[in-house]
Parts: structure tokens; sequence; C-alpha cells
């Protein structure tokens, strides 16, 4: 809807017509709750049902008008949806021989992205870059976005946000060496390093409710970049306890300087961002006590943290905690099986690894 808005216009008027057709025909169902499968089957019998069967290819008829009206509009107009954004292919990356090297090289090409002499300061929360530039008129998108990142973010005039992930810090401290000397350095290539890659296989493992409160989908987060999942799936908890546990078991790979989030990796290579509250990094760590260190495995019932809740709500942030899957391309399926209201240490759900 926010990627490309007409589409949801033209999605509204087909359903304006799908409704109209049944209305003309009186075609009716019996819907009693959920207007599923089940409550379709069971309504069948109840009186006001009418040619209930009918409904069904109606559905079929408008999925084909669905998708070729979808295709035309999409093409005629060239809307932006995911995957068609300009310069989303981007260029092939060098093959960069070391971690420092790969973060040098993004942040170059970020800071060539923002527009020369445009970058003022750099800031980084959890996941984002946070820059203040001279004119964000400047600022290329396309080529920013053409490095890879999950998005790009034009606040106003002088504010611009870059989702990079959880390894942002590393890129804000290249970013950061950049301006302040000037020169963008050039990708090193070493092809006589070995570099050794570790194998994983894939695995289910449980998902366990991080915190008691209530589980939503991430979707439902009110924070657009993981709402939208630029960031990954996942899900999300409102708590109403302040003790924070483990989603899952894995080693604690990173965790924040304000120590309100952390990044944990699974046996079988999956990346988990624990992201506890919204916009709590302004918060500098006060309303978090951690019971964990860098470095740490966890497992089921391991307790990572002590949420303040009041101070956090006191600070006007949200306390919702949000565990998200960042690197898309080793996950295979999230099922949440359990959502609304569930106790710390709760199976609500599995996810697995390509």
């Amino acid at each position: 809807m926010f990627v490309a808005w007409p589409l949801y216009v033209v999605h509204a008027v087909l359903t304006g017509i799908s409704m109209f057709i049944a209305a003309l025909f009186h075609w009716t169902a019996g819907f009693n709750f959920s207007a599923g499968l089940i409550d379709f089957i069971l309504s069948l019998r109840v009186p006001i049902a009418n040619q209930p069967y009918m409904l069904l290819v109606l559905g079929l008829v408008m999925a084909v008008v669905y998708y070729f009206t979808f295709d035309f509009v999409i093409k005629k107009f060239n809307m932006m949806t995911p995957g068609r954004e300009e310069g989303g292919e981007g260029e092939e990356d060098p093959d960069l021989s070391s971690a420092d090297e790969k973060f040098a090289y993004l942040a170059g090409r970020i800071y060539q992205g923002l527009g020369k002499d445009n970058l003022k300061t750099v800031d980084n929360c959890t996941t984002r870059l946070r820059l203040t530039v001279e004119n964000s008129d400047l600022v290329n998108q396309a080529a920013i976005k053409a490095t890879g990142v999950p998005g790009v973010r034009v606040l106003d005039k002088k504010n611009v946000q870059v989702i990079v992930g959880t390894e942002v810090q590393f890129v804000a401290d290249e970013l950061k060496k950049i301006q302040q000397t000037g020169e963008v350095p050039d990708p090193i290539v070493e092809t006589a390093k070995e570099v050794v890659h570790s194998e994983t296989k894939a695995i289910t493992q449980e998902i366990f409710a991080v915190a008691t409160g209530k589980v939503m989908p991430i979707t439902e987060v009110p924070d657009q970049v993981f709402s939208a999942q630029m960031m990954g799936d996942g899900f999300v908890i409102l708590p109403t306890k302040e003790e924070v546990f483990a989603p899952l078991s894995g080693k604690i790979t990173n965790i924040f300087p304000t120590k309100h989030a952390m990044g944990i990796q699974t046996e079988s290579g999956l990346e988990v961002l624990l992201h506890m509250g919204l916009d709590t990094v302004e918060l500098k760590g006060e309303p978090f006590n951690l019971a964990v260190s860098e470095g740490q495995v966890l497992k089921k019932g391991d307790k990572i943290a002590d949420m303040d809740l009041q101070k956090i709500k006191a600070a006007g942030k949200g306390t919702e905690i949000i565990v998200a899957f960042t690197n898309a391309e080793r996950l295979e399926n999230i099922d949440l099986t359990k959502t609304g209201n569930v106790i710390a240490n709760l199976v609500i759900g599995q996810v697995t690894s390509k």
C-alpha cells in the first residue's frame, strides 16, 4: 500500500465490483465468525445462505481479473513495487577478502550516493544509519539501494536514514573515517587469500515468547522499518512484565552499547535481532539491566534482561520487543502458531533455515 498506493485504489474498485455482482445475483453465505473455509462449510446450512458456491466461482474469476489488471497497471505506469525499484539490481560487488573491507566498501558507496560533500553528521541506532546532510535533494536513493541495503528513508531536507542491519555500527565507523579524511577507499581484492566458509545445515527449531505479554506478527509493530519487514520477518511482543528471555537457542554475537538490542546467531546460521522497545536507543541504556554478555550461548529459559517498562513509557517510547530474522537468504520459513496473550518461555512457533 505504501510502496505503490494506486494499486490499493485498484484493489478497492475491484473489490467493490465483486461485491456488487454478488449482491446483484443474491449470492450469499451465512458466515458466523471468521469468514474462512471452515466457517464457509458450516454456513452452508444457514437459512440466509443462497447459492454460496457461486462465491467460489466469482472468486476464481476475480483472481484472474486481479492478476491481469495489476500486471497491466504496474507495467503501464511503471509502479515501483518491490523488486522493480530503480537501480534495484545494482552492480556486482567485488570479491572482498575481509569483513573490514566489506564495511569500508559499503560505506564508500553510501557516501558517494549521499552526494559530494553533502554528509554532515553520522549517527546510528541498532539497524539504521541516522545521517544529517546539507541537502537531501542531492541524495541518490537508487545508488544507495543498489548497494543491497534494505532501504533508504529521506525524512526531510536535512535528515536521511539508511537501513543497514545489525552490522550498522561497523558501517557507521567506516563512514565516519571517510567523512574525516574525505577519501573513499578503493575495494581491496586479495584473490590469493583463501576464504573458508562454515558449512551449516537446515534446522527447524522452536521459537519461545521472550516475555509475558501479547504476541503479534511483526507487521503490526508501529515502526515502518520493522512492519515493512525491511529488517526481515519475525514477531513482536508487547510485554506486561519486565523480564526478557531468549527467543531461541543460539550465540550472542553482539550487544549494542545502549543495551537495548543484541544479535543472536543460531546453529544453522540464522541471524536474529532482539530489539527491546521503540527508539529506546535514545535512552542510553538506562531502562535495561542485562543478564548476558557477548559470546554467551543461549538456550531455552535463559534470562536476557530486565526492562523498566515504566521508565520507557515515561520517556514516551514504545515497550514493544521485536524479534527479527535479518538474513532472509537463510530463512526458509517462520511459522507463528501462537498469538495473543502468552506467558514467557511458551512455545509460540518454529523457524526453519535453508
